[in-house]
């Protein structure tokens, strides 16, 4: 039962109404000071899931090696890319109701939160963690942080931000089913290796939401698919070398 999805996806549903019903009654300084909460907490979910790594040094190959990749890949500019063809369909069923926002700022902004919705490394960490292990908590506290960015997100581009929801689920539920193929091939280290791999993620979400550092998210995702094997390979080929 993919419980944490569900209720993932319905954080971003229901604070998208709240957001939307609430207009432009929250004042920028509230939203900019709740953002750096938000970045305290993401920051503090990634500490807690670094702490129990097993072996640093496979999950730190992981991330250069993984980052190197997505960056050669422009993996970050197809995923906004992405998120803008998913903007059109979106926006043509809840056009602009904000007439302070321009038509080029209303649709920079929606891209934005597709992106930051339905491909954040902590979803796609919480997504995959939750499948192998049964755990939810990543996304549930992830859930906890999604209703309230979707509110205040809302405020400015309306109802349109419950409706990203609904990818949302469809691409956490379908990485949920494959986690469950890939769990019989682990071992309790590859899982805690994983897991730190996708705290050092969560804090680098954390720096960009605070706007210390705007670390390349997007193009760290292949970290989460090499660590597990690297993990492995250190354990099966190199410490028996050392």
């Amino acid at each position: 039962m993919p419980t944490g999805v569900i209720i993932n996806a319905s954080s971003v549903l229901l604070g998208g109404l709240v957001g939307g019903a609430l207009g432009n009654k929250l004042t920028e300084k509230f939203k900019k000071e709740i953002m750096l909460v938000f970045g305290l907490c993401s920051m503090g979910m990634g500490i807690y899931s670094i702490a129990p790594m097993k072996y640093m040094p496979a999950v730190i190959f992981a991330l250069v090696i993984g980052t190197g990749i997505g960056l050669s890949l422009h993996l970050g500019e197809a995923i906004n890319r992405g998120g803008g063809l998913m903007q059109k369909p979106i926006s043509k069923l809840f056009p602009n109701e904000n007439v302070t926002l321009s038509h080029q700022e209303f649709t920079d902004t929606l891209v934005t939160v597709i992106v930051l919705f339905c491909a954040s490394g902590t979803g796609i960490y919480g997504s995959l963690d939750s499948g192998m292990t049964g755990d939810s908590t990543i996304l549930i506290s992830k859930s906890i942080l999604d209703f309230f960015t979707a509110a205040i997100f809302a405020c400015n581009l309306g109802y349109v931000v419950s409706i990203i929801a609904i990818p949302q689920f469809i691409f956490f539920f379908i990485l949920f089913l494959l986690a469950k193929l890939i769990f019989p091939l682990t071992t309790p280290n590859m899982i805690l290796d994983f897991k730190a791999c996708g705290g050092f993620l969560m804090l680098a979400t954390g720096f960009r939401m605070v706007k210390i550092k705007m670390f390349p998210i997007a193009d760290m995702i292949p970290a989460m698919i090499l660590v597990m094997p690297l993990s492995w390979i250190w354990v099966s080929w190199i410490l028996p070398l050392l």
